[in-house]
């Protein structure tokens, strides 16, 4: 949803079947672009599993670039967390054995 009289720099994203989980940890990881001039998101309802996760950037960004780059940046976090938590699990189960 586009705020009415912008450019693509104001943009409210629904995202189904998710909860604070991924609403906090990708308002953090869009946050830190320094574009973006706001970013947050709300839950509509608690029986609900839908977030409401708006962005705005000073305009030099589209809002939709913000959201994807946010999302690439918290996949890589994701990526290096889980490669590094199977190394160390793999080197644990190695010294182990001997």
């Amino acid at each position: 949803v586009q705020a009415d009289g912008t450019d693509g720099n104001c943009v409210t994203f629904v995202l189904h079947d998710e909860d604070h989980t991924l609403g906090n940890s990708l308002r953090y990881m869009v946050m830190k672009n320094p574009d973006v001039e706001f970013c947050g998101y709300c839950i509509t309802h608690p029986s609900e599993s839908k977030i409401n996760f708006r962005i705005q950037t000073r305009g030099s960004l589209p809002a939709i670039e913000s959201f994807r780059k946010g999302l690439n940046d918290l996949m890589g976090v994701c990526q290096h967390v889980l490669n590094t938590f199977e190394v160390r699990l793999f080197l644990k189960s190695f010294s182990i054995s001997w």
